[in-house]
Parts: structure tokens; sequence; C-alpha cells
């Protein structure tokens, strides 16, 4: 434990002296560095596991946990499967869909649209959709109806709003003497979404699973029998029961094969991240231990007179190294709040700077989320400020072991 008096000299230590202007200078920014690394770290960190969740959940939402796809993308006589489905154990839901990629025109535009076909109750229960209606109403979704609902994003891209009745185009359509014509078929949009992945909001096209059957002829067939289970993570040893009974109709595939590239990159990106910005602790780690060497040199006859007044080796090792932590922990706790800032001011930084730039620094066409995701982990944050904290304390051993082996007698010999 430090005592007293070493309290009161390592204070003494951390204000400028007569001639140490430069000292306190270097001082002051290591703790700045520190206290940016720190923000950083958290900041970053942070926002990459948003990223991570916002994507999970929204893709997740849309596409469950896995899909049991048909050969040709048809399930005939899906009933059956379903139910056999539905009771195996961890399976939580399932639910039939139709999904065909098709184009969409309207007033000479023309956009390639991903169809999806679902029961009217099913789609209200869809959150990521039912709760982010921007325009209109799903409530005219009905069966028998030629009625969809579009995203947000494909709506703006072919100029189209609610009301107003967009082309729908199938490849497989009559066969006639002179080849395959195109179906063509007229939609009334009743409403637009906007999930917030920019993939879906610019292509998701929705509409009743009996309309969707019809328009693409499929009778009573479905798509696929999407699946939730009780932990995604756990999903392949679930669902290893039913491959020998889907095996005949078609094959599953998990959440993590659909997204295997775009997860994978995410954990690399997270792992190179944290490091690279590690580093800027370490340099201001680095600016401590000169700013404390330097202080020695500076306080060497201080550091003889104190040893022959008594003070130990020891007391000398704790005073520096007190000097150093305090700086050290000073800006990590700076950081820390400056970290919390950022991540809850992050989108006024965000429209500040474009609006600053001119140039567009979150583009969800590119990013796959509309606006810039945050989620802090307690255990993460807690773990960088401990890291900051070692490599401070780290950096002060050496100037503290050689204030500690000052000679008073070499020192004071030729005062």
């Amino acid at each position: 434990m430090i005592s007293r008096y070493e309290r009161m000299i390592a204070k003494r230590y951390l204000l400028p002296g007569r001639g140490e202007g430069f000292i306190f200078l270097v001082a002051s920014i290591s703790l700045i560095a520190v206290a940016l690394g720190v923000a950083a770290l958290i900041a970053v960190m942070s926002v990459m596991n948003g990223f991570r969740a916002e994507l999970f959940d929204r893709i997740l939402g849309l596409n469950g946990h896995a899909v049991v796809q048909g050969y040709s993308g048809r399930l005939p006589d899906w009933q059956p499967l379903r139910a056999e489905i539905a009771k195996t154990p961890g399976v939580t839901g399932t639910t039939p869909l139709i999904e065909q990629p098709l184009m969409a025109s309207y007033r000479n535009r023309v956009e390639g649209v991903l169809l999806r076909g679902m029961t009217v109750a099913d789609i209200r229960e869809t959150s990521v959709i039912a709760d982010n209606v921007r325009r209109g109403s799903l409530d005219g979704l009905v069966p028998g109806e030629n009625n969809i609902a579009i995203g947000s994003r494909l709506a703006d891209s072919l100029g189209a709003t609610v009301g107003d009745s967009v082309s729908l185009i199938s490849p497989e359509g009559q066969v006639t003497p002179f080849g395959t014509t195109p179906r063509i078929v007229a939609f009334r949009i009743v409403a637009t979404f906007e999930v917030g992945i920019f993939d879906y909001d610019k292509a998701f096209v929705v509409m009743p699973m009996e309309t969707a059957q019809t328009f693409l002829r499929l009778g009573d067939a479905v798509g696929m029998i999407e699946i939730e289970t009780s932990d995604p993570d756990r999903i392949a040893p679930i669902l290893a029961p039913l491959e020998q009974r889907v095996a005949p109709k078609g094959v599953i595939v998990t959440w993590q094969q659909m997204n295997a590239e775009l997860f994978e990159a995410l954990v690399v990106d997270r792992v190179v991240t944290f490091w690279v910005l590690s580093i800027i602790i370490l340099v201001a780690t680095f600016n401590i231990l000169s700013s404390l060497i330097m202080m020695v040199r500076a306080k060497t006859k201080d550091i003889a007179i104190l040893r022959t007044m008594g003070a130990s080796r020891a007391a000398m090792m704790r005073i520096f190294m007190s000097v150093g932590t305090i700086i050290g922990g000073l800006g990590i706790a700076l950081g820390t709040v400056l970290g919390f800032a950022l991540i809850e001011y992050r989108q006024n930084i965000i429209m500040g700077v474009a609006k600053l730039t001119g140039a567009q620094i979150w583009d969800p066409s590119v990013r796959y989320l509309t606006e810039l995701p945050a989620k802090t982990d307690p255990i993460e944050v807690v773990g960088i400020v401990t890291m900051a904290l070692l490599l401070s304390f780290l950096a002060t051993i050496y100037p503290a072991w050689k204030a500690a082996s000052t000679d008073p007698v070499q020192v004071l010999r030729y005062e």
C-alpha cells in the first residue's frame, strides 16, 4: 500500500514545476492519447457489435433460422412435412413461403424484385415487416385480390407509391408456337415498408400466399418452409434428425450457410479492428514511459534528497508507478466517457460530417443497414479498460526502477 507521504509526493510530481513545462506537455499528450485510444475502441467495437446484432435480427427475422427448400423451387404435399418439422425438439415455429425472383415494371422503369408469398397471418406476425410500414396498411393484403406490399427503396426506384399499379413479370408464361411469352400481371400497392436492410428494401415484394400460388401457377405447392428454433447457434444438431426425412423432397439450408460469407467477414473485421485500434493505446503507453523517464531525470536531485531522508527504494518505485498509473487512469476515464458520448451521438456526428464534406458517409447500399447501429457489451468495455490500465501500469515499471536505483551519494557529491 502507498503511504500518505508517497501520495503527497506523487501528487506534487503530477503538477509541472519550474522548467518542467515540456514534461507536463508530454504527460498531457499521453493522457489524451490513452483517452482517444480507449474511446475509439469502445465506440468502434460497439458499432461492430451493433452491426452484427442488427443484421442477425433483421435477416433472421425475414428468413428464419433455416429453410427447407424444395427441388426445382417447389414443395408439393408440404403439410405433412411441416407437421413433422414442427414436432422436432428445439423447433419453435414453421412458416410456408414462396420466393421467386421476378421483374417489376412501372412507367417504363424496370427493377429486379424478389416476390415473397406468405399467409396473411404470417405477414402480420412478421415484426420486421408489420412494425416498419411507412405508407399504407397491410390490411389491404387480402387473398384473391391483386394487392402487394413493397420495400420503400423499391418504391423509390420505380417512382411508385401506395395506390399505384405495378406490373410483375414472370418468365414462366404461356408456351406458344413462337416460344414462351412472359406472364405479366398488374398488382396494386397497398403498403410500403422499410426493414432497414438496403438489399431487402430495394427488392422485396410481399403478397398473400394464395395470390402468389395463382400468379406463379403453383397450385397448392409452396417453395420452402421456414424454420425457427430455440437456439440459432445450435441449428445444425437441432435439425440433424430431419435430414433423411427431408431428403426426398428438398434440402435444409441454415442461416449460417445462407449468410456464411457475410458473418465470417464481420468476425474477421472485428478481430482486425480490435488489434489495430489497440495499437493506439500501446503507443500512448510509450508516451507515458517517455514522460516518466524525463521526469526521473528532472527529479534526480529530489530523489537523492528523499533517499538520504530515509525513503526506501520500494517507496520511490511506488511514487513513480503511481504517477504513471494516475496519468493512464485519467486518460482511461476520459476515454470511456468520450466513447459513450460518440456512441450516443453517432448518427448526429455522421450527419454533421456529411454536411461539412458534402459526401455520403453512411451509404446503405454498401453497408446493408440504413442507419449506423451500436450495441455496447459491458464485458468488452471492462476488458478494454483493464487492458489499457495494465499497459499503463507496465509502462511505469522501468522509469520507477531507474528512480529507485538512483545513488544519492553520486548525485549529491558534486552539489
